[in-house]
């Protein structure tokens, strides 16, 4: 592997492991250090896959090492309702996380179109509220989903919360009505707009404390050679202020997702698309409709959907590499993806919100095997492969190894959060317990590193 560190770099480095017990300790792929960088927050999955049979969110003191529960279901079974993939707001001390139906049974398990947005403030005793309002009931209610969201991510302001979509109405339809498909798409709340919905309150339709709206357009038969989609997802805000546009004017908020096209040669690429918002809260909440039993909500007026990058020509086409989430710079001039070289490794790359030319970031002679995360001041990369972590500046692109493989059985390395301030990293590996597999949370302090 290229560029290692020189040993006296790397042993100054010191790994920190935060978590003991024999349970799973999962952190989400991004937020999940609280503000203040004093605690992380996770979920006690012992498998990515797991959501539905997990029944808790904690904390853990990143000084003192105290664990927290913050949330505990009573009536978790192995189909549900089950919670987890915790994010923190990026300015107040409240989490959302995924959060299964109180109804989840053999009959009906926790699933893609059976989870919504749970809110837990933790200045007011952990009260927890559904930050979603569900409603698949006829007529549907505006601002309400109708089926599963996950993959929450605030917005740098604090005022959206984008998430990624499975619609549960138009999956029911589609079981008579091979036509109707139940499409992948991603959106935002809108925090602190309430939605009532229209029916009756049960325990799979329920008031949110939030204003939901889709912001892409998806298609069940993209034309090939077009830029229409039939999935989006894995998704990011632009920039802590949005970014500016080609003309010098700046556009506040917008959101980048990956988007599944048809080339023409009728083969799916996965492609880099944005969705730029109107300045209005209130252009987004009055445009929208509530969709219907063969359609998705609508995207409201004004939001403008444009493909960034085209790579069908390619020897290796579309976005490549492990599981991924879009990144973005802090000032929205760049939008990172792992993609792969003309020899088949992957790197990461970057697109500007604008369009135009790529640009690879990473030279290496490896391919990283886990998400990679970006520094809060945007100037490094951090990613896994093969058990050891590695970081990249964005500005030279030369690749080091700050951490190697451990010597012993811990494996599984994966979920790598930046701190939001300075330069720690935490993430989960498995580490064995008298031959019981559990994810502990590690931090290292990089600052020797990069101050240099």
């Amino acid at each position: 592997m290229n560029n290692k560190n020189e040993s006296s770099d790397t042993t100054e480095l010191v790994e920190i492991q935060l978590t003991s017990d024999p349970s799973g300790h999962f952190l989400n792929q991004r937020q999940a250090f609280s503000p203040d960088d004093k605690f992380l927050v996770f979920d006690n999955r012992n498998d990515d896959s797991k959501i539905g049979e997990n029944a808790s969110i904690q904390l853990v003191d990143v000084e003192t090492q105290k664990v927290e529960t913050i949330y505990k279901l009573e009536n978790q079974t192995v189909f549900g309702p089950g919670t987890g993939a915790a994010s923190f707001h990026p300015t107040r001390n409240e989490v959302v996380f995924i959060h299964g139906l109180m109804n989840a049974s053999q009959e009906q398990p926790y699933g893609f179109t059976a989870r919504v947005a749970k809110q837990v403030n933790l200045d007011e005793s952990n009260k927890s509220e559904a930050m979603e309002a569900r409603d698949v009931q006829i007529p549907f209610t505006k601002g309400a989903l109708r089926g599963g969201s996950h993959a929450y991510s605030y917005s740098s302001d604090g005022r959206f919360v984008s998430f990624t979509y499975n619609d549960q109405v138009l999956e029911r339809e589609s079981i008579a009505n091979s036509k109707i498909k139940d499409m992948r798409t991603v959106g935002a709340f809108i925090l602190g707009e309430q939605v009532t919905i229209n029916g009756k309150v049960d325990d799979e339709n329920f008031d949110g404390t939030s204003f939901a709206v889709l912001l892409a357009e998806v298609n069940a038969d993209p034309k090939p050679g077009s830029d229409e989609i039939n999935k989006a997802y894995e998704e990011c805000w632009v920039g802590n202020a949005g970014y500016t546009k080609l003309n010098g004017s700046q556009q506040n908020k917008a959101l980048a997702f990956l988007g599944d096209v048809i080339s023409e040669t009728g083969e799916k690429v996965t492609e880099v698309f944005i969705s730029d918002l109107p300045p209005n809260i209130s252009e987004l909440i009055s445009s929208v409709d509530a969709g219907s039993l063969t359609s998705l909500p609508a995207i409201p007026s004004g939001v403008n959907q444009r493909r960034l990058t085209f790579t069908s020509d390619q020897k290796f086409p579309g976005v490549q590499g492990p599981r991924q989430w879009l990144r973005s710079s802090p000032d929205g001039n760049s939008i990172y993806f792992y993609q792969k070289d003309n020899a088949g490794i992957v790197q990461i790359a970057t697109v500007s919100p604008n369009g135009g030319e790529i640009k690879v970031i990473t030279k290496n002679t490896f391919s990283p095997d886990t998400n990679f995360s970006l520094s809060s001041d945007g100037k490094y990369l951090a990613f896994g492969a093969k058990e050891g972590v590695y970081i990249t500046g964005v500005n030279d692109g030369i690749t080091q190894e700050v951490l190697a493989a451990p010597e012993n059985s811990s494996t599984n390395l994966s979920n790598i959060n930046w701190s939001n301030t300075g330069h720690i990293l935490a993430y989960n590996r498995k580490v064995d317990l008298a031959g019981l597999f559990c994810f502990q949370i590690f931090t290292i302090n990089l600052s020797s590193i990069v101050n240099k």
